[in-house]
Order: structure tokens, then C-alpha cells, then sequence
């Protein structure tokens, strides 16, 4: 293969690679996934120092000392070189601390459960996965949407998320972060899209036969009045989502189209998650401290230990 032919595949690679990142991790819209792409580049370019030089030279000594180059000079009794073992073992050490303080600073900044500073008063969404769907809860405004989530850019959420049954996996790839939904618990996320867009969702965990069709479309609306006047059009076109709908809406098949509930009854996010809790009193998850338990037999249980029998 001569040169030019392998410099043509070489370019095609290179836009080929460049052209996977357009709509994933590599290409966020929101601040969340801007600092993790950061994060990603900047601890791959930590790595190479130690991984190109060890190719690099890899390459070199089977070069230099080839079996035809009989001229070099020959040292059996040579073992120790303080010079090299300085390098070999003071630059990864460096890095690792590197990497160590990297870690540790943005498992900090990027916790998801801590809602994003100086960006405002956060919008509230909650999030049930199904087999194989997604339903979305907008306590505030009374509705409910299934397969399709609709933010306004510029205003952060905060994402109340939990499993009906199957563990999944909660991901919009642009706007950054995975968590895990699991049946009766509530895990958290918040979020901002910095510009207007739509943005695929999918499950990052594999849940089951239809885990490859579970995917939403996340809409950033322009404005807040934008989302406002789709709020509106949910409430004027949806349905009723009851506990008693939910649960057909729970067995329907895989394949479920998107669908608008223009009303929502109160604390069906809760009773999801106490479906597997009922023998452990009520939940109040707006109380102080945050989603503390409480109830008779919690209160017990937090006298006689959580693995201990309750006295009814």
C-alpha cells in the first residue's frame, strides 16, 4: 500500500472518529457535560504521558537493536541505572497524585445530587422507568408526559428518579451524568441545557428484552414562555394518569408511543416508590432531614436498628 493511500486512510479515520462525537459525551450542551468532557480530555492527555513514550520507545529499542546490527556493544553484566529507575518510577507516581486530586476535586464538583450553583431556583421533574419506557411527573405543573421530557434551556432541573421495577440507568449523554433508577429508592440528579436543542435520553443499564428501544427525546425549549405554552398544550391534549392507569401503563407493551397526561394524581411518584415499602411506614420526602422516614414503625426502626424486627 503506498503512501498516499494510507495517508487517505488515515484522514477517513480521523473524520470517521471525529463524526461518532456529534450527539454524545463529546459534544455537551449543558454545563454538567462541558466540565466532563473537560474532565475525560484532560485525564486521557495524563495518561498518554505514559502510554506514547512507552510505545514510542517500544518501537525505538526493537529498531536500534535489531538482530542485523551486530556492531552494538554488548553489556551481559549490565542491571542498574538510578537515572532510569528515577523516570520510571517518579513520573507515574506524579501522575497518579495528579489524577488523585483530580478525582477527588471533581467527585465533589460534580456531585449529582448537589443542585448546580448560582443558576437559579430549580425546576422539578420525576422520573419512573418502566419496561421498557420512561415516565416523567412535573409536580409543579400537574402533568405528566411518557417517552418525551421538555426543559426550558437555561434553567436547571432537578431530577427526582426511581424504578417501578427493573433497574436502569438514567442518561442524556449531551447535557451529562448517568444514575441509576432502583425500585423503592430515590436517586437524584440536576441538570441545565445551556442552549435550545433536542437531545437523546437512553437507558444506560441493560434491563431486559426491550432495553435497546428505550430511549426519549429531551427537548430544551428557547424560553420559559415556550415551555409554558407546551405545558398548556399537555393539559389541553393529555389524559388522566391515576394510580389505576399507571399500572396498565406499567404492563403495556415496549413500544409505547409518546404519550401526554394533562393531570397527574398527587403523590403517585411516592406510591411507586412504596410499592416495595409498605412494611416499613410512610415516607415524607420534602421533610426535614431531607428524605427522612418517618411513621410509627420508622421511628421504631431507628430505635431497634434497621434489620430488626418491628412490633406492630
Amino acid at each position: 500500500m503506498s503512501i498516499r493511500n494510507l495517508s487517505k486512510l488515515a484522514f477517513a479515520s480521523i473524520v470517521l472518529l471525529l463524526a461518532g462525537c456529534s450527539g454524545g459525551v463529546l459534544d455537551p450542551k449543558g454545563q454538567v457535560g462541558i466540565e466532563e468532557k473537560n474532565l475525560i480530555i484532560l485525564c486521557t492527555i495524563l495518561m498518554l504521558i505514559v502510554v506514547i513514550p512507552v510505545i514510542v520507545l517500544t518501537l525505538y529499542f526493537a529498531w536500534k537493536y535489531r538482530a542485523s546490527r551486530d556492531f552494538e556493544v554488548y553489556t551481559p553484566k549490565w542491571a542498574h541505572s538510578t537515572k532510569i529507575e528515577a523516570t520510571v518510577w517518579s513520573i507515574p507516581i506524579l501522575i497518579i497524585i495528579a489524577l488523585g486530586i483530580i478525582t477527588w476535586q471533581s467527585t465533589h464538583a460534580l456531585d449529582p445530587y448537589a443542585p448546580l450553583e448560582d443558576k437559579g431556583e430549580h425546576m422539578t421533574v420525576e422520573v419512573v422507568s418502566l419496561n421498557w419506557k420512561w415516565l416523567f411527573i412535573y409536580p409543579e405543573q400537574g402533568i405528566a408526559t411518557v417517552n418525551e421530557l421538555v426543559i426550558p434551556a437555561d434553567k436547571p432541573v432537578s431530577f427526582k428518579i426511581t424504578s417501578e421495577g427493573t433497574m436502569n440507568s438514567f442518561f442524556i449523554p449531551q447535557l451529562g451524568s448517568q444514575i441509576y433508577s432502583m425500585a423503592g429508592m430515590e436517586t437524584q440528579l440536576h441538570l441545565i441545557a445551556d442552549e435550545p436543542g433536542t437531545y437523546k435520553g437512553i437507558s444506560a443499564n441493560y434491563s431486559g428484552a426491550g432495553f435497546t428501544g428505550m430511549k426519549f427525546d429531551t427537548i430544551a425549549t428557547p424560553t420559559e414562555a415556550d415551555f409554558d405554552a407546551w405545558v398548556q398544550k399537555v393539559k389541553s391534549e393529555g389524559g388522566s394518569l391515576t394510580s389505576e392507569n399507571f399500572t396498565q401503563l406499567a404492563e403495556d407493551s415496549e413500544n409505547h408511543p409518546v404519550t401526554y397526561y394533562s393531570t397527574v394524581s398527587d403523590g403517585l411518584f411516592h406510591e411507586i416508590i412504596m410499592k416495595y415499602m409498605k412494611d416499613h411506614g410512610s415516607m415524607d420526602f420534602y421533610g426535614k432531614p431531607a428524605n427522612a422516614a418517618t411513621g410509627v414503625k420508622a421511628e421504631a426502626m431507628q430505635h431497634k436498628g434497621h434489620h430488626m424486627g418491628v412490633e406492630e
